[in-house]
């Protein structure tokens, strides 16, 4: 399947400036393959930039949230922005960061129902009012929040990878991203296999 549309074709690694390349080459050594996102955005260095510098704020810095939680927001509400790369790609690094195999699809498709904490529901019904609705966003969902522990700081973070990731939603549905085949297997079966 390709990565892109023909209308929007992906970046070339020997057509981009050295920084991202280098940035590029990076993730490939350590995941072992390009994921189609770094290519797909690589068209446009600018925005290629801007777009990681702020991913990177909010994914990498340490924070009230783990990494698998912000992961979780991220599954949930691209599942609702129906983003198949976003729910494909971080559905993986759910999966790994978790060390759950099963928990990515849940999240997805009811995170009610999923083997989740309270703190967790909480979290991602912040999020998904957060993606549908942010307008309603009032006194009474920070306090659900401090019920479980989540304070101003952690719901600040939580709609910031909401609407970072609404962005990216939209983008990758705009550009038929499609999610690598690796993505697929990765959190599911060891490493080796």
């Amino acid at each position: 399947m390709s990565q892109t549309t023909d209308r929007y074709p992906a970046a070339t690694l020997d057509s981009l400036p050295a920084d991202i390349r280098e940035r590029i080459v990076e993730v490939q050594q350590k995941a072992g393959f390009v994921p189609n996102v770094f290519l797909a955005l690589a068209r446009r260095p600018d925005e290629f930039r801007a777009f990681f510098a702020y991913h990177d704020a909010l994914l990498l810095r340490d924070s009230g949230l783990s990494k698998g939680e912000k992961e979780m927001i991220i599954v949930a509400t691209s599942a609702v922005n129906q983003c198949l790369y976003c729910v494909v790609a971080h559905g993986a690094l759910l999966r790994i960061y978790e060390k759950k195999p099963l928990l990515a699809d849940q999240v997805a498709v009811n995170y009610r129902k999923a083997d989740i904490t309270p703190r967790q529901k909480a979290m991602l019904a912040f999020a998904l009012k957060v993606c549908t609705d942010s307008a309603a966003v009032g006194d009474a969902d920070f306090a659900a929040l401090r019920e479980v522990g989540l304070g101003d700081e952690d719901a600040w973070d939580i709609a910031a990878i909401t609407a970072f990731f609404g962005l990216s939603n939209r983008m990758a549905n705009v550009t038929s991203m499609r999610p690598n085949d690796e993505f697929y297997l990765m959190g599911r079966v060891p490493r080796n296999a």
